[in-house]
């Protein structure tokens, strides 16, 4: 299932209030370059706890088990 792209207008990172981008086809994570960060997608669901955050430096599209 994928996120409308209204929806990824209006999100935003928990952390910095930065505009979040797309990762991965189909979409496995939102990302934010600002805070170097890309939150998991899990299920069609945007996690979007900074908890939960990857660093972008190792994340993998499959580096989220799901």
């Amino acid at each position: 299932m994928d996120m409308q792209k209204e929806l990824l207008e209006i999100l935003a990172c928990p952390r910095c209030r930065g505009r979040l981008e797309t990762l991965g086809s189909p979409l496995k994570a939102l990302c934010c370059h600002a805070c170097a960060v890309a939150y998991p997608v899990r299920e069609g669901i945007p996690v979007m706890l900074v908890e939960e955050a990857i660093p972008l430096n190792s994340w993998r599209p499959d580096s989220d088990p799901t």
